[in-house]
């Protein structure tokens, strides 16, 4: 048995099920590659076979995923430095709603030019995870496009959005692709304010046939749209500091359905099926990345040689 063929394929195995950032996965490789190597030589010292050392020190270390997993505990919980850098792109929209800041258009290219420079900023130093919750809402130029769309003439109207939509979809999952490959969790992280977006533009919609770009139809409900962002804001933190994984799945989804579920009761606009609609919409985009993914590591297994 090869040492380096068995040890490589170990590793690999458990690279594929760690889900941390690029420099810790590389790290915590290169010590577990040292440590077998280690623990092999040990063996074969006191007069074990090379098949031998090699299977009972890969016995002894457990199960790729098992090992994964055990590391990902260790190493995945965020500072809580960065539990506020996460939560503050949904703070910041929080503030901005409370404070009644979202009217007019000289607001706008501020908060672009914010949101621009802190994605930058994160993009050139290792992609750290409180980067995701700032892409999705560095998506928003594209948004209020789509958006802006809707005050075109009739004919414009329909054949842009035919152009858009697609365009959109396109963007959307090209960003999901690229980032899932970590984890998809952290996509489904960056998505995750999208359906309460969408919610409060059913409430305008109900309210007026086209809501004003400058967002004054929000003014009586700007405690409550700034009450949902924080919620957001509060779970994405809790994210970050949570260890386990079924719970950070668990507080995506409950702070999701929170959020659906507060912009419909205060809005007293939508009905109960509004409700039903914006709740499997946010299960849609939080769950759509682990389909993604697992898509492509199928893919990538049938690939591999």
């Amino acid at each position: 048995m090869d040492l380096k063929v068995e040890l490589n394929r170990y590793l690999r195995n458990v690279r594929e099920n760690l889900r941390l950032d690029p420099m810790s996965e590389t790290e915590i490789i290169t010590e577990l590659a040292a440590h077998v190597e280690d623990r092999c030589q040990e063996m074969r010292e006191i007069g074990l076979s090379e098949e031998e050392a090699i299977e009972r020190s890969l016995r002894l270390l457990g199960s790729a995923k098992m090992v994964a997993r055990q590391v990902y505990e260790a190493h995945s919980q965020g500072t809580w430095r960065q539990a506020l850098l996460a939560g503050m792109p949904h703070l910041f929209f929080a503030g901005l709603f409370a404070l009644n800041w979202l009217t007019g258009i000289a607001w706008v290219p501020i908060m672009l030019g914010f949101i621009g420079a802190i994605v930058l900023y994160a993009l050139l130093h290792g992609k750290p995870t409180w980067l995701f919750p700032w892409l999705g809402y560095a998506l928003l130029p594209v948004v209020a496009a789509g958006v802006s769309l809707l005050y075109l003439p009739q004919g414009w109207r329909l054949v842009t959005l035919l152009l858009y939509v697609p365009l959109v979809l396109w963007l959307s999952c090209f960003i999901t692709i690229k980032f899932i490959r970590r984890d998809w969790l952290y996509s489904s992280l960056m998505l995750l304010p999208v359906p309460t977006f969408i919610g409060w533009y059913m409430v305008a919609s109900k309210e007026n046939s086209l809501p004003s770009l400058n967002l004054g139809f929000l003014y009586r409900f700007a405690p409550w749209t700034g009450l949902t962002f924080l919620m957001l804001g509060i779970s994405v933190a809790m994210f970050v500091r949570m260890k386990n994984r079924m719970l950070r799945i668990i507080a995506i989804i409950v702070s999701g359905l929170a959020s659906t579920a507060m912009v419909t009761l205060a809005s007293n606009q939508l009905e109960f099926s509004s409700f039903i609609g914006l709740a499997i919409l946010m299960l849609v985009f939080v769950l759509a990345p682990v389909y993604i993914e697992r898509r492509l590591m199928k893919n990538s297994h049938l690939a591999a040689p």
